[in-house]
């Protein structure tokens, strides 16, 4: 396995510390920053990064949180790890987008689905689904904003790993995050790969 690439969705300050719009402890927060990261990192691979623009006005969801400028839109990957061109949806699946989506200095548009200039960002930033082996997500939350995504990745060709020890569900209950990673709909887009896995694939493949 020559080619894995790496996504991370959402981790965002609003939804990984305290006092965060959408924070509660969850346990793949601190595995992402303390374990995977610092291993990426000393294998110089990059991580491809999608964060969210969750401004009002957003028909069907009253969240609104993660403003672009403000403290809660902030990422926890840095920048010295991730690739320059970072996707920024508006609602949970990636294709949404909206105007003005990560500007600070106007007023956010009304969603908008552009799977169009998704495919391009995954084209340039991810590589095409024939040139990947592997697409490995984390991130939260794996039964809203890392499943959409898991979803749209597996409708386009990509063979899509979640990261066991890298996503948790929106409650951080431990037991239902088992549940979704192993049974449907999930496993219809989707496989879980443990860290210890993982790291056995990384360890043989060169980068």
């Amino acid at each position: 396995m020559k080619n894995i690439k790496f996504i991370a969705v959402d981790l965002q300050y609003d939804f990984t510390r305290e006092g965060g719009f959408g924070y509660v402890e969850r346990s793949s927060v601190d595995f992402v920053k303390k374990n995977l990261i610092p291993f990426l990192k000393e294998k110089n691979i990059e991580i491809a990064e999608i964060i969210s623009d969750y401004r009002q006005p957003r028909p069907g969801d009253a969240g609104d949180c993660c403003h672009p400028g403000e403290w809660g839109y902030k990422s926890e990957i840095s920048n010295d790890i991730k690739n320059e061109n970072i996707w920024i949806k508006s609602m949970n699946s990636p294709i949404w987008v909206r105007e003005n989506i990560g500007d600070s200095s106007k007023e956010a548009g009304l969603p908008y689905q552009d799977p169009k200039a998704f495919n391009e960002w995954l084209d340039l930033v991810v590589g095409k689904s024939g040139e990947v082996d592997m697409i490995v997500l984390f991130g939260l939350t794996i039964d809203c904003c890392v499943f959409s995504t898991a979803q749209e990745l597996s409708w386009r060709g990509y063979k899509v790993k979640i990261l066991t020890e890298g996503v948790d569900t929106y409650s951080g209950d431990l037991k239902e995050k088992e549940y979704i990673l192993n049974n449907a709909p999930l496993d219809n887009w989707a496989k879980p790969i443990s860290w210890k896995e993982l790291r056995k694939v990384l360890n043989k493949t060169a980068f």
